[in-house]
């Protein structure tokens, strides 16, 4: 039984638990409180706090796991990323008071002190631009920390940065981008690589087709070519004959959702008819 680390609770444990089921590995948990559950097959997922996830990958606890892409780079711990899971995404980002004056981080003078949960990227991150700063830890609410007289600035994570500019915040630099990823490893066998490759795919199926529609429309034969313009699909539109379709040829493609409408009314111009579209559950490439 391969045993996967997954966060217990969050959002990002509620996205990733999604993601599973969609991928055909429901995690089936004998209660809401429990520490294991099924994942179908060879897996069984292990709830732990995501931040413990790094450690339990890097030390052979776990075969494989999901946390932010933050967190695992805290950590510091040798794992071998499988796949970007597209989704938690964030910035962890130097910011500074309104009124600081610091604009960039040519205006950092050493000595500062700065605020942040992730101590390790901080110290990195100004020691390669050049700044001797004093990193002070904190267990949360960095923002807070100028305002107390903590720190001089803070490095925290942010999505929309609304949080940081409600504390009078603005940013400086970014130190690290994020999201979920999928890890695993070093020391897994062949099988277990095997396996954990299978299920990477399996994930990155349901990722791939998200975002995604499958679209079916009659097309006038004489308009094929300026259709493939407006459907080029994978590999271009599937071409089909329609029995006593007459002019008429089937056409399927998957076409972005956010273009919909628009491929909608272009496919109308050219007199196609039968216009469908349906969801995509997953998608190999």
């Amino acid at each position: 039984m391969l045993k996967i680390a997954l966060p217990n609770k969050g959002r990002l444990s509620e996205e990733i638990r999604e993601l599973f089921h969609d991928a055909g590995l429901e995690v089936r948990a004998r209660g809401a409180r429990a520490l294991s559950a099924s994942l179908g097959g060879q897996f069984e997922a292990l709830f732990v706090r995501a931040q413990d996830i790094p450690e339990f990958v890097a030390d052979g606890a776990a075969h494989a796991g999901v946390t932010g892409w933050d967190l695992v780079s805290e950590a510091g711990r040798p794992v071998e990323l499988l796949r970007d899971l597209e989704f938690g995404r964030c910035r962890l980002v130097v910011a500074a008071r309104e009124d600081s004056g610091i604009a960039t981080e040519a205006d950092v003078a050493d000595g500062m002190r700065v605020a942040s949960c992730f101590p390790r990227l901080t110290q990195a991150h100004f020691e390669k631009v050049g700044r001797n700063v004093t990193v002070v830890p904190v267990s949360g609410a960095a923002e807070i920390s100028p305002r107390l007289g903590i720190a001089d600035l803070v490095v925290d994570l942010t999505s929309t940065g609304s949080t940081l500019r409600m504390n009078g915040l603005r940013e400086v630099s970014t130190v690290l981008e994020s999201s979920a990823r999928l890890v695993a490893c070093h020391g897994n066998d062949a099988d277990a690589r095997l396996a954990l490759d299978e299920m990477s795919r399996a994930l990155g199926s349901v990722i791939a087709a998200r975002g995604r529609r499958y679209l079916m429309a009659n097309v006038p034969k004489l308009e094929l070519g300026r259709v493939r313009e407006v459907l080029p699909g994978l590999n271009g539109p599937t071409v089909v004959d329609v029995l006593d379709g007459g002019r008429f040829v089937a056409v399927h493609a998957v076409v972005l959702a956010r273009t919909l409408d628009a491929t909608i009314r272009a496919l109308k111009a050219l007199g196609c008819e039968g216009i469908l579209v349906t969801r995509i559950e997953r998608l190999m490439a």
